[in-house]
């Protein structure tokens, strides 16, 4: 088997849908989570890419996700929203937050909506970019059960709270910030895993709560700037999954049968950036705060100035020209779920 497998984005996202339907998700939902990961892996985000399809399908076959979730509105306001997830896949229950969020504040100007009890959310960009195209400043963030480990302890303790932070740029490409308060996700330990990548220290402990460069024994990561890092997950919990009577962390520590139940609860945040700041007048300074920051003296090591978001969109207009390079341990686990469904691959 070759290294590397290059594969079209529409392929690739056919291709999985058709796993998913096989699986047991309905056609929408099916096509909703590839959209997802397939998004991922165009900007380059690999660890929440196609490389994710095993994952999901071991907890559909497990009952985690529900296959038929019945998603409902539990509380309405004016200008906030909660959805009871039902167990959804994570990009279900999320993509309707961002329909909803986006209508409170088209009429608002605000709309806040949080999901609970959900499942795997994904690259939060996803969502955020989404908002940004529609003219809103976006903002989402989650949390889970804990994974990674809270700052001073040598166990996991909180979750690795992804957040992302998107506004409208110049020509409809938006700023996306997309990040996670753990040094190295999850994903990106399962990667380095698979290719045996030694990691640089300071990122993970192993099962006993020790530090470790060792690829197959690094499964908890620490959190950014210690505290901080650490801190900003606390929070996340606490202004979400509170909110949402939904707790995860406490839960979790409680002893109690399904407290340790892979769970996530969310929030989606639509601004409507456009109703306070003519679209014009915003677009344009957005365009010159940028180009203030890359006017600025580099560091010739460094290369160019980046902003939040664009390797991302650099990254995804290649491969949407050339494909998307899948590792051949990727390529063998998609392989193997295609036959089960009676696919043919689509490389």
């Amino acid at each position: 088997m070759t290294s590397v497998v290059v594969v079209s984005g529409d392929a690739l996202k056919t291709y999985t849908a058709k796993i998913f339907e096989h699986a047991g998700l309905s056609p929408e939902h099916s096509a909703l989570v590839a959209d997802a990961l397939v998004w991922a892996d165009l900007r380059g985000v690999d660890s929440h890419g196609v490389s994710r399809v095993g994952f999901y399908l071991n907890f559909i076959q497990k009952g985690v996700i529900n296959k038929a979730p019945n998603l409902r509105v539990t509380d309405d306001t004016v200008a906030l929203q909660i959805i009871d997830a039902d167990a959804s896949a994570g990009t279900v229950a999320m993509g309707l937050a961002v329909e909803r969020a986006v209508d409170k504040a088209r009429a608002v100007g605000l709309g806040l909506v949080l999901v609970r009890a959900t499942t795997h959310t994904g690259a939060l960009g996803y969502y955020t970019q989404q908002l940004a195209q529609q003219g809103m400043i976006g903002i989402a963030y989650s949390a889970s059960i804990p994974m990674m480990a809270y700052h001073g302890t040598r166990v996991a303790g909180v979750s690795t709270a992804p957040l992302s932070i998107a506004v409208p740029g110049e020509l409809n490409e938006p700023i996306v910030l997309d990040m996670a308060s753990s040094i190295v996700s999850l994903g990106q330990l399962k990667q380095a895993k698979l290719r045996n990548q030694v990691l640089a220290e300071g990122l993970a402990l192993d099962a006993k709560g020790n530090p470790t460069t060792d690829p197959q024994q690094a499964v908890i990561p620490l959190p950014f700037a210690g505290p901080k890092g650490s801190g900003l997950a606390l929070m996340f919990e606490l202004i979400t999954s509170l909110l949402v009577m939904n707790p995860l962390v406490s839960e979790f520590f409680s002893g109690k049968p399904g407290g340790r139940k892979h769970q996530q609860n969310a929030c989606i945040i639509a601004i409507d950036a456009f109703r306070f700041c003519p679209e014009e007048t915003f677009r344009s300074e957005v365009a010159r705060t940028v180009a203030a920051l890359k006017n600025l003296p580099a560091l010739e090591e460094n290369g160019d100035i980046l902003m939040p978001g664009e390797r991302g969109h650099r990254t995804a207009s290649e491969r949407r020209q050339k494909g998307i390079p899948l590792s051949a341990e990727v390529v063998q686990e998609l392989a193997e779920f295609g036959l089960s469904a009676g696919l043919q691959t689509p490389w």
